[in-house]
């Protein structure tokens, strides 16, 4: 009988052979010495993308012509791996920092007041600490990039198995193009606040077309924009500092007691975690061109100070400025210019009472800034929606990842621009209800690394990354997943549902937001209790 190909098979699995390109350079590096995370098998040249006349290669050269990226999840051979010294290192901060000193970073602080009915000092603390636990999985997955050369999602395939990552894939492609969604809505606002002639799908449009130009050309492009782009909107983030200090608005508001407190600080922390934690899912995606020299104490610390700074500043000014809104306490009408703002147009407007009253056009100007800042908001997302995709199965990594980037960019703006109007809160509300995924996916990975792989590197072979048969059969992982959601939905208090736990937290009507923790909890103690019977039954 003759072979045939079939998904078990890496030839068939990759447009490209890496084990022809490869073979001499495993004998290479293990005759040097070196770790056995080090050896090339798997690892796939750049130049192998464009052989042949396929319509694929044909692509790629087309791409290759503009200096776009080609490659897609393939893993990334050292001799490509060009991000050599500490200052590109340090990009990665940059990456970060960029991507979090945005408008929505600071809507999420001002949620605080009105939505959680939080004082300052408890609701900056909550601030403070979150973002510390939220930040860290982001930072420590960050450095298995050097290490493997291999993206986020193809590195989940040690914890999740072939098959198994195909469900945390699909997760992540909602996140990506449904958090693109809800940013890029937030963008058009402020537009369309600044100049009502602007309507909301020009605004998604102008938004998006930008994001897309940066995201096509892939990583370097990507670096090269991120470490730039956090200047202007800090700038502007200063402005908002100087005029709402010299306002005289801020009102140090005093934290409540009870059950009511209690189930405030938790749903406020909610939304802090899921926000600081929500690059945990691509972290890898952003260092796989480093080479695996490079200190993972360094990389961890470039991650963590891009990450803490933005976060940390923009949370803490939208929670300061939040506390100026008053509303009456009867009918709570909004009675002032910032609560009349925030009512009417939401963080636009807000944002609007502060710069427009002192500013004037120059205000406006700023909050056009802010609007733009959308773009390094959603450039993580929709560069990493494509590789995502790619992971789905053998097709989908044969159609290239710029064009699985225009497939992301068109979807989520055919769901942002009829969004705008009819349905932006229900996407919003359905976002944060699939975003304890985050949680479950941490617990699994986590006990995979420590309590089974001992926390070592050597014990990942990175050469097996396109072999199901020797990979974790990824059947504890997906039990332990639903493990997790059903710990997620007896802790969650959101708009749509209040699980049993989440009502008996805070109060009646709102109850506390536990899903996070619990899901955490639910999804790691199964997986380490399965995860040690599938060991003896498989051996892998």
């Amino acid at each position: 009988m003759g072979t045939m190909k079939n998904e078990y098979d890496e030839e068939a699995y990759s447009p490209t052979d890496p084990e022809k390109h490869e073979m001499h350079e495993t004998h290479k590096h293990i005759s040097d010495g070196l770790p056995v995370y080090a050896d090339e098998t798997g690892a796939v040249p750049g130049e192998s993308f464009t052989y042949g006349n396929s319509l694929y290669a044909r692509m790629q050269r087309f791409a290759g012509k503009y200096s776009i990226e080609q490659r897609g999840i393939e893993r990334v051979p050292e001799n490509e791996r060009t991000d050599t010294n500490l200052a590109k290192v340090g990009t990665m901060g940059q990456q970060w920092l960029s991507a979090n000193m945005v408008v929505s970073s600071f809507a999420i602080g001002a949620l605080a007041v009105p939505v959680f009915q939080l004082g300052f000092v408890d609701a900056f603390l909550t601030i403070l600490f979150i973002n510390l636990l939220g930040i860290t999985p982001v930072c420590f997955f960050s450095t298995f990039g050097p290490v493997f050369g291999l993206r986020q999602m193809v590195l989940s395939r040690f914890y999740f198995g072939w098959y198994g990552v195909k469900i945390i894939a699909i997760f992540n492609i909602l996140a990506c193009v449904g958090w693109s969604s809800v940013n890029v809505i937030v963008g058009a606002q402020l537009l369309n606040a600044v100049n009502a002639d602007v309507p909301g799908y020009a605004g998604i449009i102008i938004i998006a077309a930008a994001t897309f130009l940066v995201t096509c050309f892939g990583y370097k492009v990507v670096h090269r924009y991120e470490f730039y782009s956090w200047i202007p909107s800090f700038l502007i983030f200063l402005i908002v500092l100087g005029e709402f200090a010299h306002s005289g608005a801020f009102v140090n508001l005093s934290m409540k007691t009870g059950t009511a407190e209690t189930g405030g600080v938790l749903s406020f922390a909610a939304s802090v975690y899921g926000f600081a934690t929500g690059w945990t899912s691509y972290a890898a995606d952003y260092t796989v061109y480093q080479p695996h020299t490079v200190s993972r104490v360094k990389t961890f610390a470039w991650t963590w100070a891009g990450l803490i700074f933005p976060l940390l500043f923009t949370e803490s000014l939208g929670l300061a400025v939040a506390t100026a809104m008053t509303f009456d306490p009867d009918t709570f009408e909004p009675t002032n210019s910032y609560a009349i703002g925030y009512e009417g147009s939401g963080i636009g407007g807000l944002l609007a009472a502060v710069l427009f009253p002192p500013l004037g056009r120059f205000g406006q100007f700023c909050l056009v800034v802010l609007a733009l800042s959308i773009v390094a908001n959603n450039c993580p997302n929709i560069y990493s929606v494509g590789l995502s995709l790619q992971v789905l199965g053998r097709w989908t990594q044969s159609v290239p990842r710029f064009l699985w980037t225009f497939v992301g960019t068109l979807v989520y703006c055919a769901i942002a621009i009829p969004g705008y109007s009819h349905f932006e809160s229900v996407l919003e509300n359905f976002m944060l209800v699939i975003g304890y995924w985050l949680a479950i996916y941490e617990a699994i990975a986590l006990a995979e690394h420590f309590l089974f792989r001992h926390n070592r590197l050597s014990s990942y072979d990175p050469a097996t990354y396109t072999s199901p048969h020797l990979l974790p059969p990824g059947i504890a992982a997906i039990a332990a997943f639903c493990f997790g959601v059903f710990g997620a939905v007896m802790g969650m208090a959101q708009v749509w549902f209040i699980g049993p736990i989440g009502k008996h937290i805070g109060t009646e009507e709102y109850g506390g937001d536990i899903g996070f923790p619990l899901a955490f909890a639910f999804a790691g103690t199964s997986y380490t209790a399965l995860r040690v019977l599938e060991r003896r039954w498989f051996g892998r």
